[in-house]
């Protein structure tokens, strides 16, 4: 009995270091535009960035981005590190497509709308946010 105390007492000794480093975090931004105005071509929205130092890599994302109408046929949205993207498969939702990239690497939502003609006047991004958790 006493060495079966004794060995739990180091299991959980040595376990202590590994649980410390794992630490964790997460950081929130949100802008407003672009005006969406042209099909066959890009729009990114301003920088999303971390507010203060995120030491550590990105293990998920959370986005939504809000439009001032309903989106027109054709949309492609895209969340983009500085050396990766990802597709977006709605207005909101979360991503593991960005794992591994470094939590404080700025982030963009690309707009692009496949096909031709004219998009509505006025069509606009209102907002989009990100939280991004890191490990």
């Amino acid at each position: 009995m006493r060495c079966r105390n004794r060995v739990a007492g180091m299991l959980m000794m040595f376990a202590l270091p590994l649980t410390a480093a794992a630490a964790t975090g997460a950081w929130s931004a949100s802008v407003s535009g672009p005006n969406l105005g042209a099909r066959g071509s890009w729009l990114i929205t301003p920088a999303l960035k971390a507010p203060s130092a995120a030491p550590g890599v990105i293990s998920q994302v959370n986005w939504r981005y809000t439009l001032s109408q309903p989106a027109p046929s054709g949309l492609v949205v895209r969340l983009c590190a500085s050396q990766r993207c990802v597709e977006l498969d709605g207005a909101s939702g979360m991503t593991r497509g960005l794992a591994n990239v470094d939590a404080a690497d700025t982030l963009h939502l690309a707009f692009g709308f496949q096909g031709q003609g004219a998009l509505p006047p006025g069509l606009r991004v209102i907002s989009s946010e990100v939280t991004v958790n890191y490990q």
